[in-house]
Order: structure tokens, then sequence, then C-alpha cells
């Protein structure tokens, strides 16, 4: 005689619903996983564009500020700024140049010697 089916347990009824509904909620998390990824995905795509364009925009305004900097420097430039402020600058006379000799580099007298910059701890003890 098989058994009667109001005799059976509720876990044993609802075990099989159980099972569907984690099925059900294991497939949904994984898709809102996935559409979530996906959205990081691509808002650090944007992020990583956006700074490399305000890297390019950065480098560019270095060069310009490099090549302004350049003919800032240049001795027209530098003489033509001393005028506009009139700062009673002009070249230097012959006179006011003063020109010092470089030293010759003079040989060690003896080339057998070597320098040594720290002793042994063996050679202090003597």
């Amino acid at each position: 005689m098989s058994k009667n089916r109001k005799s059976q347990s509720a876990a044993i009824r609802f075990g099989p619903a159980l099972a569907a509904l984690f099925a059900c909620l294991t497939i949904a998390g994984a898709a809102v996983g996935y559409v979530w990824q996906k959205s990081e995905i691509y808002q650090l795509g944007r992020q990583i564009r956006d700074q490399e364009n305000r890297l390019a925009q950065l480098q560019g305004d270095d060069k310009k500020l490099a090549e302004q900097l350049a003919i800032l420097h240049s001795p027209v430039m530098l003489d033509r700024r001393a005028r506009e402020l009139k700062l009673g600058l002009s070249p230097a006379q012959p006179m006011q140049v003063v020109r010092l000799a470089e030293p010759l580099a003079t040989p060690p007298e003896n080339k057998n010697l070597t320098r040594q910059l720290a002793r042994r701890p063996d050679e202090m003890a003597q």
C-alpha cells in the first residue's frame, strides 16, 4: 500500500520548491553581478579615457610652456626686456672681463701609489 500524501512531512513537500527557488536566486544573482561588473568596466574605461585626454592636454601645455621659456631665456629677448624696463644694462666692456686660465692637470709624482679610501679591520689592529 502506498503512503498517503497527507501523511508526508512538510519538509519533503517543500523541498523541490526550495531547490527551484534557490536555483532562481542563484541565476538572478549571477545576472545582477554580470550587469554590475559590465557597468564598472564601462565606468573605469571612461575614467581611463578621460585621464589619457587630460594627460595629452597637460603634455601639450608643458611643451608650449617649455618653448615659451626657451624664447624668454634667449639673449635677444633678455636684451629687449632690459631695454623695456630701462635697467641701463649694456654689454661688458673688454676691460671689465676677467679671464682665468684653467690649471693644467698635473700627473701624480709616484704612479705606483694607489689611493686607499678605507682600512681593513685587521690593519687597524696593528
